[in-house]
């Protein structure tokens, strides 16, 4: 069975989010399962594509409406990846730093996407099933069906898998003159609103879509920013499969990143050992509970709450506990945790941006781990906090529904609460410190919580299940 993973992001290649962790790692253990799984995505101009070996295996040209673009297709060298590795550089387009937030972001995709499908056509590759991650890759289960250009591949099978339903990747309708030919009378299939939209047109064309969790499918049908009557209406093809983490990477007793290894028999001493280093470079008290936020700044991971939250609970509540913040993105959130944590130098530190190594440290280091998402398609960082026996204090939203039970249940592990709101949020943190004070409870929690299984081998084998499904 060859399978195409095609997407935007790639774990270590460019990372945004959490879309470049699955990409990462699901070829990877599907290679496992006897899948020829494989991954095209752009070239970047970044570290990992500086460092490494690429072999260019193809090259080409095509119009995007009447500018000529030519492209070239590199291999990764030695597959260290665990799979192979192709990226897609077109001179102008596809050759920058960054990943998002250019102006013309539209027409890269489209190029992306163009010459992917031109490459496969040129070369006479024949995939039985191509997985598109996203947005950015929407166009193409309409192009296999549609386009003049691409007949021969209408009989491969596409599964769209959906990370985010916020972003669906809206264009005019004057960008369609970039696209490579279709049947006009199909374009009802790439309209949403008066807007070309390619979330909506590989909802509609692809052989079934997936989501990164089952609670998101739901959620998809009663809130998808415009689109819930589409994936109610396409319900019947619609599947949640719930990410997993790529343990041999994030797992305490192998992490090169961390200051001590630990495994659920040394998580004590383990743990107050990594937070020991993180407080000492960071000034904060190692004696006291260490709670940590992860992730990007932005409203729907509800960090424009993190600095009240923070002032209620070492202002307000007075407690005594110590806080890390990890993160980057919209600048007045960023001010807000400036103002705070000049407000509480001894018990709250802030590292403004992304680093990875950093990320491995705090999650080793902390007690608790904090996610008052809005939404939350699946949720990797309490997955990775679960296995180096970090509590974590969710929203009861998406995936952090579907993979953090409550204490209060039965086999609870975690803390959950109901709202995104700064009381909800407040409340669970003082609920989780309850445990935290409980040698014994704490010492139970965190067995069972580096005891759970949520690798990829789990999820690699329902993608398996539904490719199979999808090709017979």
């Amino acid at each position: 069975m060859k399978v195409i993973h095609l997407s935007v992001e790639c774990f270590p290649v460019a990372k945004v989010g959490g879309l470049a962790d699955v990409v990462g790692a699901l070829p990877k253990y599907q290679r496992k399962l006897g899948i020829d799984a494989s991954v095209v995505m752009p070239w970047y101009d970044r570290k990992f594509t500086q460092e490494n070996k690429f072999d260019q295996i193809a090259m080409g040209s095509f119009y995007q409406g009447s500018e000529q673009l030519h492209y070239e297709i590199w291999k990764e060298a030695s597959d260290q990846l665990g799979f192979p590795l192709y990226l897609i550089r077109i001179p102008g387009k596809l050759d920058r730093e960054e990943v998002y937030c250019y102006p013309d972001e539209a027409e890269q995709w489209l190029s992306f996407q163009h010459a992917f499908l031109h490459w496969l056509k040129a070369d006479q590759i024949m995939p039985d099933l191509i997985n598109c991650h996203d947005h950015h890759v929407g166009l193409v289960p309409f192009l296999l069906k549609y386009s003049h250009d691409f007949q021969q591949f209408s009989s491969v099978k596409t599964l769209f898998t959906v990370h985010n339903g916020q972003y669906q990747g809206w264009m005019n309708w004057n960008k369609g003159i970039l696209m490579p030919s279709f049947d006009t009378w199909r374009w009802g299939l790439l309209d949403w609103d008066g807007l070309i939209n390619p979330m909506a047109a590989a909802v509609k064309c692809c052989d079934a879509f997936s989501t990164v969790s089952e609670g998101y499918l739901k959620e998809l049908f009663v809130d998808a920013n415009g689109l819930q009557d589409l994936f109610k209406a396409e319900s019947q093809k619609g599947y949640g499969i719930v990410n997993g983490i790529d343990t041999e990477y994030w797992n305490p007793m192998l992490d090169t990143l961390i200051h001590t290894h630990y495994d659920s028999t040394s998580v004590k001493k383990g743990k107050y050992e990594n937070k020991k280093a993180l407080c000492e470079q960071y000034k904060l008290d190692p004696s006291l509970p260490l709670m940590s936020f992860i992730g990007r700044f932005a409203i729907e991971k509800g960090a424009d709450l993190l600095a009240e939250i923070i002032d209620q609970l070492l202002g307000k509540v007075k407690a005594k506990m110590s806080i890390f913040i990890l993160g980057s993105g919209d600048q007045d959130i960023q001010a807000a945790l400036q103002q705070v944590m000049e407000k509480y130098p001894q018990q709250l530190a802030v590292y403004f941006g992304y680093n990875e190594s950093l990320a491995h440290q705090v999650y080793a280091a902390t007690d608790l781990l904090l996610m008052p998402s809005r939404v939350e398609p699946c949720g990797l960082n309490q997955l990775y906090a679960l296995q180096y026996g970090t509590i974590p204090v969710v929203r009861g939203i998406g995936g952090l529904r579907d993979t953090v039970i409550d204490i209060q249940e039965s086999n609870g592990y975690g803390i959950v609460f109901p709202e995104a709101r700064v009381t909800d949020a407040t409340e669970g943190v003082i609920r989780a410190l309850k445990i935290v004070a409980q040698a014994d409870l704490l010492s139970e929690v965190r067995d069972k919580e580096m005891n759970l299984d949520f690798s990829w081998h789990k999820s690699a084998q329902k993608y398996l299940d539904l490719y199979t499904k999808l090709l017979n």
